[in-house]
């Protein structure tokens, strides 16, 4: 895994800001994590080729159901979640421990993610996702493609939902197979539970703003943050991490923990509501100005309400799914002058510099917390 001069070129890489057409998070997380993605990915391969041979003995057509779950997996990401859990464990443990037996519950944080992703898709009538097609789309084209009867947009969202019931139940079934303690590996499944209520917590708090925008404020929007986002990427893994590795519920890192996973996952969802309506779709994946179009009351378009003037407020409010890309340029230009991007990028300042004071009175690995500190910032300053 990283050493000291690993990770103190990648703390440098955060502290020095993007290069150009570089990507900071990638570059820090490549330094820091290398090792521990290949483990990650190689943990998933193989596990995911015993679960697909396994649904293939059921029938030929799960077998392939089966396999589109896997490649969902599969399909790229930063593994940010099993990095914060890594970190979080090895802030405990240091050097002493190998990390091998908890590799599969590291990993199972990645089938979790997945889990949420495809069904935000659906929930979001997302066509893309990390440069490709989403699930429910791709499905919905081979339906089509086959011939077969019934609305394949409709076959598709439905399958959809399925792969991501199967990735919840794979993330359970993986995280079983951490080799710790049973009545720890209890205590971590108590942290893995509430992550996931949180979860869900977030996500239906998210599809109520869209659904009741007048009702909504800059204090939901960040409590959506807090729990869609903060919760399962920072927050959670953290403590899960700290779980893998014996803390006590009632230590003193878990609340320093806790007050750092706060901070950098609300930093983090700020710096996607940015990229929401700037962010580059080669570099994110995703369309630009989804937001825009579909009227999100993220964090950076309340504040963009609540700064404008009537004018600019009336031009916000005729957003929609039928606007165009030129209008849609126009719009984030209009986000831009209320002074609302300046607002979030001081607001996602202050959630790093809160993070790393919470750090600052964490008894952790040096290597650890040099490492958060490097992520705490890359993971809030990035182009995807």
């Amino acid at each position: 895994m990283a050493n000291d001069a690993v990770a103190g070129d990648a703390l440098r890489v955060a502290s020095a800001g993007p290069a150009e057409g570089d990507d900071p998070v990638r570059a820090v997380l490549a330094a820091y994590t290398k090792d521990l993605v290949t483990a990650v990915d190689d943990t998933l391969a193989g596990f995911l080729a015993s679960e697909v041979d396994s649904m293939t003995e059921i029938d030929a057509a799960m077998g392939g159901f089966a396999a589109t779950a896997r490649d969902c997996v599969l399909a790229g990401g930063k593994r940010v979640r099993p990095t914060f859990a890594y970190w979080g464990w090895h802030g405990v443990v240091g050097r002493a421990e190998p990390v091998t037996p908890v590799l599969p519950a590291l990993a199972a944080l990645e089938l979790l993610h997945t889990f949420a992703l495809v069904h935000d898709d659906v929930m979001d009538a997302s066509a893309t996702r990390r440069g490709r097609p989403t699930a429910h789309v791709a499905v919905a084209a081979q339906h089509a493609a086959a011939g077969h009867r019934g609305d394949s947009g409709r076959f598709g969202e439905t399958v959809a939902v399925l792969i991501g019931d199967l990735c919840m139940v794979w993330a359970d079934r993986l995280l079983a197979h951490a080799a710790v303690p049973p009545a720890r590996l209890l205590d971590v499944r108590r942290c893995y539970d509430q992550m996931r209520v949180e979860t869900v917590a977030g996500q239906y708090l998210d599809v109520l703003g869209e659904n009741d925008p007048a009702t909504w404020s800059v204090d939901r929007a960040l409590r959506v943050a807090r729990y869609k986002t903060a919760s399962y990427t920072v927050q959670r893994p953290l403590l899960f991490g700290a779980c893998l590795a014996g803390v006590a519920a009632d230590a003193p890192l878990i609340a320093a923990y806790t007050r750092y996973g706060l901070a950098v996952g609300e930093a983090f969802q700020l710096c996607d509501d940015l990229l929401g309506v700037y962010g580059d779709p080669a570099t994110t994946g995703k369309p630009a100005g989804d937001d825009l179009r579909t009227g999100k009351p993220t964090a950076l378009l309340m504040l963009a309400r609540q700064l404008a003037r009537p004018g600019q407020r009336r031009a916000l409010d005729r957003a929609g799914a039928d606007v165009g890309d030129r209008e849609i340029t126009r719009l984030a230009e209009l986000v831009a002058d209320t002074g609302a991007v300046a607002r979030v990028e001081r607001m996602i300042d202050e959630r790093v510099a809160e993070a790393l004071t919470a750090l600052d009175s964490a008894a952790i690995d040096e290597t650890a917390r040099t490492a958060l500190t490097g992520l705490a910032t890359a993971a809030t300053h990035r182009r995807s």
